[in-house]
């Protein structure tokens, strides 16, 4: 059976999840195109159910729950102009902060609000080996579609959280971390780092907040150029760069 009625019931409630309160609420989002379901399959994530356009080619997991749509149905649940073929709705894991963080390289956004920016650094958070990331209450919704779009699959590669960050990072401090934050008035040599760091990245408009500042060593990457500052994703790119070179092995 195709579904061709973009108002079946099962097409409605998952097309509820392209809102953040819905996703909050059910615990599900929703992903799109070939790749990034390939991803998540293959990453371990919790697939409820599959939206497949009539005729695409797409290799279905066994007992997968598999609805048949067409394009113009699938096209509803996508906020690509380009929809490819395919879109699930997944579980969501939580987001709940662990008691104690792995050692290695953490990244956290404070008021990361752009998902593009989101998706970006969490991409760049899982090239450069990052363990995870840790975002602030007030930043873009990880699992938002622009942000998934953004992230090309590093979202399930990761752990990912969300919390109170003086708290948070106040923990990581007496576990051993050093905490960096990338800061226009700080230093533009970078201090000793240990075997665990948490990165700070502040957000587009303000940096990093005085207080999450407060407990950082601040680092200014330095520019020969004019430009005053970099957008939040491409500073974090190169601060990661730089951060996992110097880090002892």
């Amino acid at each position: 059976m195709i579904i061709e009625s973009r108002s079946n019931e099962r097409v409605k409630e998952a097309r509820k999840l392209l809102q953040r309160k819905e996703r909050k609420a059910s615990g599900l989002h929703l992903i799109e195109s070939d790749k990034l379901v390939r991803e998540a399959i293959v990453s371990g994530a919790k697939v409820h159910r599959l939206f497949l356009e009539d005729g695409a080619a797409f290799s279905t997991p066994e007992n997968a729950n598999v609805l048949l749509v067409t394009r113009s149905v699938l096209e509803s649940l996508c906020e690509s102009q380009t929809p490819q073929g395919v879109v699930a709705v997944v579980e969501t894991p939580s987001l709940t902060p662990p008691q104690a963080y792995l050692n290695g390289l953490i990244v956290v956004l404070d008021g990361v609000q752009d998902p593009g920016n989101v998706g970006a650094i969490l991409r760049s958070a899982d090239a450069f080996g990052a363990s995870g990331v840790l975002l602030s209450p007030a930043c873009a919704d990880v699992y938002a579609p622009k942000t998934l779009r953004a992230a090309m699959g590093s979202t399930y590669h990761l752990s990912v959280w969300q919390g109170e960050l003086t708290n948070e990072l106040a923990k990581m401090k007496q576990s051993g971390f050093t905490l960096l934050c990338g800061d226009l008035h700080g230093a533009e040599t970078l201090p000793k780092l240990s075997r665990s760091v948490a990165l700070v990245i502040g957000s587009e408009g303000s940096g990093v907040s005085a207080d999450v500042a407060d407990l950082c060593e601040r680092y200014r990457l330095p520019m020969r150029g004019r430009a005053e500052s970099l957008n939040a994703s491409v500073a974090a790119g190169v601060l990661l760069y730089v951060v996992s070179g110097a880090m002892p092995l």
